[in-house]
């Protein structure tokens, strides 16, 4: 239960009441209403802002709406006190009963405590990754990987029905010098090239890529084909070759995901749209719409007169729909731009239903998102919304000693090497404790630290140490049913009435509402943040019992207070289970 959505109900329903008796107008605009956490928390535990945002429309000053309001809300059940703040807002104070509630909401539900309807089975569309398939996944594919993994998995849990998707850059400049780089790993299989010669042409930058992933895949290539290759001509050899190393690329990239712990529902082409004329067709109509014409775009900035060639191209009207200039669709060989194809993918999608779209990109395409949202604008007819989230660098050390990466010499760090080395769970985490357009520091050594400065493990130590505390009391009371249900029904959780422990389950309550804010925001790092509180909160609460044992969570001759208590740790561990499920990463039971 969203208790901040249920005192919303609350206060909507007070105004349905009055607009139905005339004491308000009928015709009131509710859905600008909000219920929040106020900034001050000593001010009370929520705040609303409807009597400001009523006021003019109600033909009544905001004080005079608000005292309205607030007699109403003092005599409900859920309310302990309303205040008046300012010109207008509203403070309220919860009863403890209402939130100690939330206690056995968490038991009783289990991971899916903080599951919503807010997203109504909505379609939301998450593309994501889309690597060129030349190699690999680095690691800061690997910090795309994880937001938009995880992204999907909160919108899932707010309600929405989501799809992740894969586009698949086939059909570019860069699969022709993966193919060209394959030809002569494949020369080298054959006995025809040395690896000196090979070392040679990376070096005259004659080939684009030398990594050794492209080892097995020439290999490969070889024992199927053996010879027929040697001395055939390019214009044979390229699109075999081509093809084939696509397919290998994109078998290292899907073992990288599954490594990763990310799946995909939908992979699309960019060659198989190419091929189908789903570009032609769409630009055609584009056309008929009066949205491409023949035109001289202005040089770039930055470029002298004598850098710059002015020729007609086929230009795309974006600046009708916010971009700074218009586009072109075709270079100066006829092919079609990268722009184009990826007109038609967005109109792809949003021809299977797709109205809400979010695109996760690297860094480096933050020059592309006002011509991405003017395309899908275009194509939709306004209809479509795209959220394109840029997923900045992730800066590599191993104890603060940077470690450097390099594609072209084939010596990056790989996503797998980083997976292999700490763990699926550590990496998924890490990914997210930065907001997504943030540089990520990750450093080896930190991220395996068992101390609180290291994030994964806290919050995994949260987990642990209640597992812990659940076993105990298991040996210390072995015929009390400590089940969630048991404890649900057992628990007394009025005698959970220290300031501590009602500070620990107004933060388990907030949690239904951080998934719901995160995911309209498409900012998962909050779940991060939010864990991070809760185990703070939480090993807080367990080191007051050092200094006083009548605060330890068992207390072996006092039951009530102990169950009372066990309920509160199992709340506790629920919850950081559910939000470790929304990131993919499994809670631990114990910590070695």
């Amino acid at each position: 239960m969203n208790l901040f959505s249920s005192v919303k109900h609350v206060i909507t329903d007070i105004l349905t009441a009055l607009q139905n008796t005339d004491a308000l107008p009928k015709d009131l605009d509710l859905s600008r209403i909000t219920v929040e956490p106020p900034r001050d928390p000593s001010h009370g535990d929520m705040a609303t802002n409807a009597a400001m945002v009523l006021s003019k429309p109600a033909g009544l000053a905001p004080r005079a709406l608000a005292e309205l309001l607030v007699e109403h809300l003092a005599a409900t059940a859920m309310v302990e006190s309303a205040e008046i703040a300012g010109p207008g807002f509203i403070n309220l104070r919860l009863k403890p009963s209402v939130w100690l509630g939330s206690v056995r909401d968490i038991l009783l539900a289990g991971t899916a405590y903080g599951n919503s309807t807010m997203g109504a089975k909505e379609q939301v569309n998450v593309e994501f990754v889309s690597a060129n398939p030349t190699g690999p996944m680095h690691v800061g594919h690997g910090r795309g990987a994880v937001f938009g993994d995880v992204l999907a998995r909160l919108l899932f849990k707010a309600g929405f029905d989501v799809t992740r998707e894969y586009y698949v850059n086939d059909a570019g400049a860069q699969v022709d010098h993966l193919a060209r780089s394959l030809y002569q790993r494949y020369r080298v299989a054959a006995g025809v090239l040395t690896e000196d010669g090979f070392r040679e042409m990376i070096e005259r930058r004659e080939i684009e890529y030398g990594g050794d992933y492209l080892v097995p895949a020439a290999q490969a290539l070889f024992e199927k084909d053996g010879p027929r290759w040697l001395d055939a001509p390019e214009s044979e050899w390229l699109p075999e070759i081509r093809a084939f190393g696509i397919a290998a690329m994109m078998e290292l990239i899907r073992d990288d995901l599954q490594a990763l712990g990310v799946t995909f529902d939908v992979f699309t082409s960019e060659k198989k749209l190419v091929e189908d004329g789903r570009v032609g067709q769409l630009l055609d109509d584009l056309e008929k719409r009066g949205l491409i014409y023949t035109g001289v775009l202005e040089p770039p900035k930055g470029k002298k007169p004598d850098d710059w060639e002015p020729r007609p191209q086929t230009l795309f009207k974006t600046t009708l729909y916010g971009d700074d200039i218009d586009r072109a669709l075709k270079k100066s060989d006829g092919s079609w731009t990268y722009f184009a194809s990826d007109i038609a993918y967005h109109a792809d999608k949003i021809d299977r239903g797709f109205l809400n779209l979010i695109n996760v990109l690297g860094a480096d395409h933050g020059g592309y998102v006002k011509r991405l949202n003017a395309a899908v604008k275009a194509v939709s007819d306004n209809r479509a919304t795209l959220d394109v989230k840029l997923i900045q660098l992730v800066s590599l050390t191993d104890d603060g000693k940077p470690l450097r990466m390099s594609k072209r010499a084939g010596t990056f760090i790989t996503l797998r090497e980083v997976i292999d080395e700490v763990g699926r769970d550590v990496v998924r985490f890490i990914m997210l404790t930065r907001k997504n357009d943030a540089t990520l520091d990750f450093d080896f050594a930190r991220v395996q630290e068992k101390t609180r400065d290291n994030p994964v493990f806290y919050v995994q130590y949260a987990h642990a140490r209640a597992c812990s505390v659940l076993r105990h009391a298991a040996e210390l009371f072995p015929d009390a049913d400590l089940s969630a249900e048991g404890l649900a029904r057992q628990a007394d959780v009025a005698l959970l009435d220290a300031p501590e422990e009602l500070a620990l389950v107004r933060l388990l309550a907030s949690w239904p509402r951080l998934v719901e804010s995160a995911a309209v925001a498409h900012e998962p790092h909050r779940i991060a943040f939010y864990l991070g509180d809760l185990a703070a909160a939480f090993h807080g609460l367990w080191n007051r019992g050092n200094d006083n044992a009548e605060l330890r969570f068992l207390v072996p001759d006092n039951v009530s207070v102990s169950l009372a208590r066990l309920a509160l740790v199992s709340a506790v561990a629920t919850v950081v289970a559910s939000g470790l499920e929304v990131f993919g990463v499994h809670p631990r039971e114990e910590l070695r």
